[in-house]
């Protein structure tokens, strides 16, 4: 499979680096030279993972990955020349995959990059659904009507409660921020203080719950929400 990789990193040294070896395997690689950069180009083009570098002017990296993940759950693999275990923590915290510390030996990268590739596009293969319909267990989902069953009935939710539900599971198992929600689903800017998504939140709760008898819309406290797939 050609691949499509984007590598976000200032230092045209490495990124120069990364691409020859990137190439080498028979991908599509694209550059950008900041995370301001990098978004423009996720604005236009479909990618399957991102070389993201941590350290970079006017948007670093964990500000980049915090962005991305508010609508995109492709892998990334974050390089940093920071090597403390909280650097690392903090990127996973944003939604990084995968950590590789600089100087790093470029034969490394590129198997952290099948790896991920592999978790992602190969190993996660599922029979497909019709477009604009998400299954997990019981529950359809289905963006074309706006409309949540679970098994066959109803879940009667508001239009917030559907964007909330429908952006959490396009992406199981992925944490997303009340930050990130919010943004999202009411196109605003977010306070500290708002807890608008909490209590959206609990209302979807207890109606997937009430159907489901079971509980895969999780709270993973002082981080945010996400659907277990």
């Amino acid at each position: 499979m050609n691949y499509r990789i984007l590598i976000v990193d200032d230092d045209p040294a490495i990124a120069g680096l990364v691409r020859i070896y990137i190439e080498h395997e028979g991908w599509t690689c694209v550059m950008a030279g900041n995370g301001e950069e990098g978004l423009e180009a996720l604005a236009y083009e479909e990618f399957h993972l991102i070389v993201l570098d941590v350290m970079m002017p006017r948007m670093d990296g964990m500000e980049f990955c915090r962005r991305v993940r508010e609508t995109r759950s492709l892998p990334i693999l974050m390089l940093s020349a920071k090597s403390e275990e909280m650097d690392k923590i903090a990127g996973m915290m944003t939604g990084a995959d995968d950590y590789l510390a600089k100087p790093f030996h470029p034969l490394e990268l590129v198997t952290r990059i099948k790896s991920l590739l592999r978790r992602a596009y190969q190993y996660n293969r599922q029979e497909p659904h019709p477009e604009g319909v998400i299954r997990i267990g019981p529950l359809v989902i289905d963006s074309r009507t706006h409309s949540a069953e679970v098994n066959g009935r109803n879940l009667h939710l508001t239009s917030k409660e559907f964007a909330i539900l429908h952006l959490l599971a396009s992406q199981p198992g992925r944490v997303l921020s009340a930050e990130a929600i919010f943004r999202q689903v009411w196109q605003e800017h977010y306070f500290d203080s708002n807890n608008t998504v909490m209590v959206h939140i609990s209302n979807l709760r207890d109606k997937l719950e009430r159907e489901m008898r079971e509980r895969i819309l999780v709270t993973v406290w002082g981080v945010g929400y996400k659907i277990d797939g």
